[in-house]
């Protein structure tokens, strides 16, 4: 994929023609994520740009995601707790786990090529979104089918994602009156409590955390796994071994690999200026549209030097912008880079000779969402 060089707040347009300022640069792009003068609320007033014709979860106005100030503090606060760094580290030996077990399974399969995404990189994901959350395996069946509609790329149509959302949103109701009744130590009974003495919490926006959850919790690490497993074999092949040797080389590649490698086409996070704002020397003006751009943010060669771009162990040489940054930092970050550690360490100890099994350009690719990563990914070993 290629990347223009990073530089000051420019003019462009969104995709339904309308005006937005691309911001780049890495100081820049912090500064729009992390201000409150920016914000993601206002992107949904009558006035605001025509995003998507597509009701999918993304631009849905009750998502967490979408909410700003009191209301998204309110929301936050009721998932924080849950996802620090310390909370995750107590998860780390039931997700190694199940690595281990899904692993385990794979010579099953035979001497033949197996479908590492089919066989690994999608059930892992949702095995640890299931437990933690835990869904019942009706739940797990739908999860890729609410998944392909949540976040599609505007090319299905509206009707029938409008069909697999209301069926969505019911899941999400009748999961949170479940859980009130019958409460128990799941990531879903700790938001009903969390909610209750929050207070003043819509049950729509509660819905819609819920549902968000339940398909960010396993698309994005089944999309960050199958992409790096690709670029591994298919251009770093040298690295492999590498993995293998610790967790602590593992993690220094995670942090890499999620720091270089999109999750889609869409680099940027949009935002709407609440009022005037000088970034980057140039002035915003007060409703103005702004397209932060982090995959160039992440490559903006005044913060990350081109001498360390292809060292995978590397450290980062600031925080990485792909989970966002200010206040809509991504809470599920922890999770995500556990995840993708601990999968590359034990996938290359147990299999060192993991090749791909097709020539890299015949890879099938998922298409109609705004991830994306292999369908299939063939290997052998």
């Amino acid at each position: 994929m290629e990347f223009d060089a990073p530089g000051p707040p420019r003019l462009t347009e969104l995709t339904d023609g309308s005006p937005a300022w691309l911001v780049s640069r890495y100081p820049d792009v912090r500064q729009v994520l992390s201000d409150s003068r920016f914000g993601r609320a206002e992107l949904y007033a009558t006035d605001g740009p025509s995003l998507s014709q597509v009701p999918g979860l993304v631009n849905d106005p009750d998502l967490m995601f979408n909410q700003d100030g009191p209301s998204h503090l309110r929301l936050r606060r009721t998932m924080r707790r849950a996802f620090t760094p310390r909370a995750v580290a107590r998860w780390q030996p039931w997700i190694a786990s199940i690595v281990e077990q899904l692993l385990d399974e794979l010579p099953a399969h035979g001497d033949g090529p197996v479908d590492i995404v089919a066989e690994f990189t999608l059930p892992l994901p949702v095995a640890v979104i299931s437990r933690l959350m835990g869904l019942d395996a009706s739940a797990r069946e739908r999860m890729r089918h609410w998944s392909e509609h949540a976040f599609t790329d505007g090319s299905r149509c509206g009707d029938e994602v409008g069909a697999a959302m209301a069926e969505f949103s019911a899941f999400g109701a009748e999961l949170l009156a479940a859980r009130r009744r019958e409460p128990g130590d799941d990531l879903v009974s700790g938001l009903v409590r969390a909610a209750d003495e929050e207070g003043d919490i819509p049950e729509g926006q509660l819905v819609s955390l819920v549902c968000g959850l339940v398909v960010g919790g396993h698309d994005s690490t089944m999309t960050m796994l199958g992409n790096s497993l690709l670029y591994l074999l298919a251009e770093r092949p040298e690295a492999w071994p590498l993995l293998a040797a610790g967790g602590e080389a593992a993690g220094a590649a995670a942090d890499r690999l999620l720091h270089l490698i999109p999750l889609g086409d869409d680099r940027g996070s949009t935002r709407r200026a609440y009022e005037s704002v000088e970034v980057g020397g140039v002035l915003i003006p007060a409703g103005a549209v702004v397209l932060a751009d982090c995959g160039m943010a992440n490559r903006d060669p005044a913060v990350f030097p081109a001498s360390t771009a292809d060292d995978l162990f590397a450290p980062l040489e600031a925080p990485t912008l792909s989970f966002g940054a200010g206040p809509h930092y991504c809470l599920g970050a922890w999770l995500a880079r556990m995840e993708l550690q601990l999968a590359l360490h034990s996938l290359a100890a147990r299999f060192p000779g993991l090749r791909l099994a097709q020539p890299v350009e015949s890879v099938h690719w998922r298409v109609g969402t705004t991830s994306r990563s292999p369908e299939r990914l063939p290997v052998t070993w």
